[in-house]
């Protein structure tokens, strides 16, 4: 475990354990973990965002622990903090990375609704790429913004990447033919593309994101490798609705959770992981450009459940 990445999530996820182990530790102190205890466990879960089938679950594995062998106050923590990893295993492991063929740049395809930070993590992923060494391709396809054609050109300076564009209210798949055009020609490794996340109805977001998706892949066989979508983890419950809708729409390949520093709804990932098995990639943990971090099970764990007892 990265320590630099443990402190961030430990303070980011502050609230989060206040909200969740804080009180649970307050119902199981010097208390037989009876029916009305685990009743009261269920109801800070589902209260904390972990949703009504993650807490079901976590409440069902305390009660066949007790039923079995019985479950004394300090194992509470230490079960809870296995069940969720093993949620949050899961998706990552099922996960399958899909690679460009050989002198072929790596697509990923971006997208999320107007407000989540979709922008600044494409800045940040193509910081990350450039880091590496590699030549990154940004392709504003949300054309229905200037302002937001505007800012991933500021991010493109920032992180020396390619910036394709087109004028505002252009076709938002002519620009990503266009930027494959360009990577390809540049010889770039990586393509990230932009997209818009509001259009006048959701039907007509979904069918414009299809359309850009299909341009890709036609410009490309295989791609996109990687189609991540962007969520702001204060949102809580709202955020699997989201992910259900662009998920049936464009099939998902991983999730990043922006805004998770500092939230009281950080349980939202185990809602995430449990409900829709789709892998968190990377998560959000503050403002700086190096802020988006590769997400950890385990450090998410021992973060949110932090009590000297790392598994």
């Amino acid at each position: 475990m990265l320590k630099g990445l443990f402190n961030k999530l430990k303070e980011g996820l502050a609230k989060t354990r206040i909200h969740v182990v804080e009180k649970i530790a307050e119902v199981v102190r010097g208390r037989r973990l009876d029916e009305a205890a685990l009743e009261e466990i269920e109801r800070i879960l589902i209260e904390a965002d972990v949703g009504v089938d993650a807490a079901l679950h976590l409440v069902g594995a305390l009660r066949e622990r007790v039923r079995a062998d019985g479950l004394p106050e300090e194992g509470v923590n230490r079960l809870l903090k296995e069940e969720v990893l093993r949620m949050l295993d899961a998706p990552a492991a099922q996960a399958q990375a899909v690679e460009p063929s050989p002198g072929e740049p790596r697509v990923t395809l971006v997208v999320g609704v107007n407000g989540v930070g979709k922008t600044t993590t494409i800045g940040k992923l193509a910081a990350r790429c450039a880091a590496r060494g590699e030549r990154v391709v940004l392709a504003a396809c949300d054309t229905f913004r200037a302002a937001a054609i505007d800012q991933l050109a500021a991010w493109a300076d920032r992180a020396d990447a390619h910036l394709v564009r087109h004028q505002p209210g252009a076709d938002p798949a002519s620009v990503a033919f266009d930027a494959l055009s360009a990577a390809k020609a540049r010889g770039a490794d990586a393509v990230i593309v932009d997209t818009a996340g509001r259009l006048h109805t959701k039907v007509n977001l979904m069918e414009e994101l299809k359309k850009v998706c299909r341009v890709i892949q036609k410009a490309q066989a295989g791609a996109p490798h990687e189609v991540l979508l962007v969520l702001d983890a204060t949102t809580g419950q709202n955020a699997i609705a989201q992910a259900q809708q662009f998920h049936a729409a464009l099939g998902l390949t991983g999730l990043v959770l922006t805004k998770l520093d500092g939230t009281a709804k950080g349980g939202i990932v185990i809602a995430i992981s449990r409900s829709l098995n789709i892998p968190v990639r990377m998560v959000g943990l503050g403002e700086g450009i190096d802020d988006l971090q590769d997400f950890d099970p385990r450090a998410f764990v021992d973060a949110m459940f932090e009590d000297g007892d790392a598994l």
